[in-house]
């Protein structure tokens, strides 16, 4: 657009020096033809002695009149480009302002965006900045997590050790109790048990029509029956004498000797051979938890009268009474085959 303009405007002002040029030769042309006007040449009927000037003034105007002609279609030729040279300048001028107008508006907008591209950058460098720190964050945790883990490594491999070496004790053990209760039932097979022995002297689960009962009394419920709430009884009830004394039945080991919930005092026998023998009823224990007992030692005695407990069996009697119960491999089962014989005074018995 500048180019262009320049380019016009160089071409008005050689067309405004050639008008310049040529404007004596102008004022020449110019005068003449006013004075042609004032003093037009005669007509063709005149005077004898106005001829010869006529002829002069007809000779003159033949050799002048071409010249102004041509000089002043050059004029109006000259004029003409000088207006369209104008104009096109003109025009040239206004495209000139509304690229100039477009560049400023690109300006502003390449302004906007070198302030928005700062900015951006000034926060992509505070994002750069905080994701630093929260790597170097991350970094010492991952090195205090990787020495946690390390740590939790070492002790996995100290509690596997331990559980390890623990299975072995087990094992030990349990392999000197087999050699023991071995050892045990061959004595026993030979001999009779000596009072002072410390493992059982037969395996229990040989012992069924052999034990006594721990208590004498009477048998009020037995194995299987409705205890009085709706439920199956997974023992036997023996209604004893006030302050009657209760014996191991068989050979074990005192599992657990103390008061649980309102059955009052309770006797667990590890008999050996997966084989339990529970006791439950009784107001005072004589052997503490972990003892080994022999069949017929004295473990507890009975109260006064029943627990809280076994209202649950609705009993119409107020004597004490003996609940037994014999667990193979935790389950309840049958007590009865176990007892030699029948009590003098047992009736199997569902009062309510």
């Amino acid at each position: 657009g500048e180019q262009a303009l320049t380019g016009l405007s160089e071409r008005q002002e050689s067309v405004r020096l050639s008008l310049v040029s040529r404007r004596a030769v102008l004022a020449e042309v110019l005068a003449a033809l006013q004075r042609i006007g004032r003093d037009p040449p005669p007509a063709l009927l005149v005077s004898p002695e106005d001829a010869l000037s006529s002829v002069r003034s007809a000779i003159l105007l033949g050799a002048v009149v071409p010249e102004i002609r041509s000089e002043t279609e050059a004029l109006a030729s000259d004029l003409k480009e000088l207006a369209a040279l104008r104009q096109s300048i003109a025009l040239e001028r206004q495209s000139l302002a509304a690229a100039l107008a477009e560049n400023a508006a690109e300006e502003q907008r390449l302004g906007n965006l070198a302030s928005e591209k700062t900015a951006l950058l000034v926060e992509s460098q505070r994002r750069i900045g905080l994701e630093r720190d929260r790597a170097e964050t991350l970094s010492v945790r991952s090195a205090e997590l990787e020495t946690v883990i390390a740590s939790l490594a070492d002790e996995i491999v100290s509690l596997k050790q331990a559980a390890e070496a623990a299975r072995k004790a087990e094992e030990e053990r349990q392999r000197q109790l087999a050699e023991r209760l071995e050892r045990a039932r061959a004595f026993a097979a030979v001999a009779v048990p000596d009072k002072n022995r410390i493992m059982p002297a037969y395996a229990f689960s040989k012992l069924p029509g052999t034990l006594a009962h721990p208590a004498a009394g009477e048998t009020i419920r037995v194995f299987g029956a409705d205890d009085g709430t709706g439920h199956t009884l997974t023992g036997e009830v023996v209604a004893t004498g006030k302050g009657a004394t209760v014996f191991a039945p068989a050979d074990g080991w005192v599992a657990y000797a103390g008061p649980f919930r309102e059955y009052g005092q309770i006797v667990i026998l590890d008999t050996g051979d997966n084989h339990h023998v529970v006791l439950a009823g009784m107001e005072k224990i004589g052997v503490p938890a972990g003892r080994f007992v022999v069949s017929g030692e004295p473990l507890a005695t009975m109260g006064q009268t029943r627990f809280a407990g076994s209202a649950a069996l609705t009993l119409a009697s107020e004597r004490p009474t003996l609940y037994i119960e014999i667990r193979k491999d935790g389950q309840p089962v049958d007590p009865h085959p176990w007892w030699k014989d029948e009590m003098s005074s047992r009736k199997a018995s569902n009062d309510t």
